[in-house]
């Protein structure tokens, strides 16, 4: 287990390029624990996904107290689940001391984007720049599983899977009512359902997601979204 206070048990994580603005990413080997989260390669249509280059935060682990701190006691994600995560090099702090969910695509889970969360007094979230949302995204998934929850962020979809950790649960990085992706996933026969927040933003693209995409169904969060329902179970 992590120690929160100190992080002398502190997981390795893939290693780094030497430009610390542009850092290229090689998945660790799966160990025992990371078993909670399989690879679910993104199905991509053949289209061409076009965009600046990907800069992602630096690494600083002297953060990652400071990171699992605010996840395990401000959003009540289980350590359980976060520590594969930091395992396979999807999770980790940057020097600013923000929580960064990388977006991975294809079998070598190579990395084309991030989630940003803030974890001081100012809530923040963003993008790394250069970040592809149509070209892959932050999962956390059950083995074997063919059931898929659309989230809105990274912290919902591990929230997700923590209330129903028989699903596969996908961050589309926003309410993003067509993501490129989706239609790859329903021609592989994934079962694909609607998990937005319950406020108007997310009905409405959750209706316009299930519009366009039929065989989508919605699973509407009893609270705000998948956070706030984790944490009033806690």
């Amino acid at each position: 287990m992590i120690d929160l206070q100190r992080s002398r048990s502190v997981p390795r994580f893939p290693a780094q390029a030497a430009n610390a603005s542009e850092r290229e990413f090689v998945p660790e080997p799966r160990t025992e624990a990371s078993q909670v989260a399989v690879a679910l390669r993104p199905v991509l249509p053949n289209v061409r996904v076009v965009g600046r280059p990907l800069r992602l935060p630096a690494r600083q682990d002297r953060h990652l107290p400071r990171v699992l701190r605010y996840l395990t006691r401000q959003r009540h994600l289980p350590l359980l689940l976060l520590e594969p995560l930091l395992e396979n090099g999807k999770l980790y702090a940057d020097r600013r001391g923000n929580a960064v969910f990388l977006m991975v695509a294809g079998k070598a889970q190579r990395p084309v984007g991030a989630e940003l969360r803030g974890t001081g007094m100012r809530v923040w979230r963003g993008m790394a720049p250069g970040s592809l949302k149509d070209g892959a995204y932050f999962w956390i998934g059950a083995s074997g599983g063919r059931e898929i929850v659309l989230c809105e962020s990274a912290i919902d979809a591990i929230s997700c899977f923590a209330i129903h950790p028989d699903l596969i649960c996908i961050s589309t990085a926003g309410v993003r009512a067509n993501p490129r992706w989706i239609s790859g996933l329903l021609a592989h026969r994934y079962r694909l359902q609607c998990g937005f927040d319950a406020d108007a933003p997310g009905d409405a693209a959750a209706a316009a997601m299930i519009t366009k995409h039929p065989q989508i169904t919605r699973l509407r969060p009893r609270e705000h979204d998948w956070n706030d329902v984790l944490s009033l179970e806690d």
